[in-house]
């Protein structure tokens, strides 16, 4: 906040509150304590106090706001999965860089992840074209991390999507709602796959392969059963 809005919001003050006192210091002082905050923030703030009592101390601005800040964070259901190639520094300072854009009111509320079926995640806000130009890759954006893409030579399996749970690039996979530590063997063999150059597997042939594959068990042990002498 500057100095001129410190100035604005003394005056609202003053008019939400005729009966409080103010002086020519009084803008300097409130502007000191409320520097670290935004204009919007604090008249959001001094609406939310003095709707419950007569006056408004610039220390009670503050407590309002750090909890709109909070409920913030909480609604948004912050999750960053990171990026393997990144360093623990970086990680930290884009997890912050989310944390910081959910209390700014930059990210939507939404419902966390574990709790949302195949369909509500990959679901897109109206009007975007495509499947990666999503909420995930949005935010990001917002915060300067971009969503991980492949390179070459690089086996990084969080840089594709998973045809197994349809989780998108640089999120992790799931399993019955529960986020996984590692990523489906569908999704390594597919990321080795880009790192060398060759084609992704397509999915319908990949299920015809397993189904070819367990009927060939089946029938090898219909067969041993029969074969089998008995005891």
């Amino acid at each position: 906040m500057t100095p001129e809005e410190a100035i604005l919001i003394a005056k609202y003050v003053a008019s939400v509150c005729p009966q409080q006192r103010f002086n020519e210091h009084t803008p300097d002082v409130w502007g000191d304590i409320l520097a670290p905050y935004t204009v919007d923030d604090a008249r959001a703030a001094v609406i939310a106090v003095a709707a419950r009592q007569a006056f408004v101390a610039p220390a009670e601005i503050v407590t309002e706001i750090k909890a709109r800040r909070e409920e913030r964070i909480e609604l948004a259901h912050v999750v960053y999965d990171g990026n393997p190639d990144e360093t623990g520094a970086q990680s930290a300072a884009a997890r912050r860089a989310l944390i910081t854009a959910a209390a700014d009111g930059l990210l939507p509320a939404r419902t966390p992840a574990a709790a949302l079926g195949t369909a509500d995640r990959l679901a897109l806000p109206p009007g975007e074209p495509g499947p990666y130009t999503n909420r995930v890759a949005a935010i990001r954006a917002a915060v300067g991390q971009a969503t991980p893409t492949a390179r070459e030579g690089v086996v990084n399996p969080r840089a594709i999507g998973c045809r197994v749970c349809q989780a998108l690039p640089g999120v992790s996979c799931d399993a019955g709602g529960r986020r996984m530590r590692d990523v489906h063997p569908g999704r390594l063999e597919d990321a080795k796959r880009q790192a060398a150059g060759l084609p992704p597997i397509d999915p319908d042939e990949a299920r015809a392969a397993e189904d070819r594959i367990r009927a060939a068990s089946a029938a090898a042990l219909a067969q041993h059963d029969t074969t089998e002498e008995p005891s």
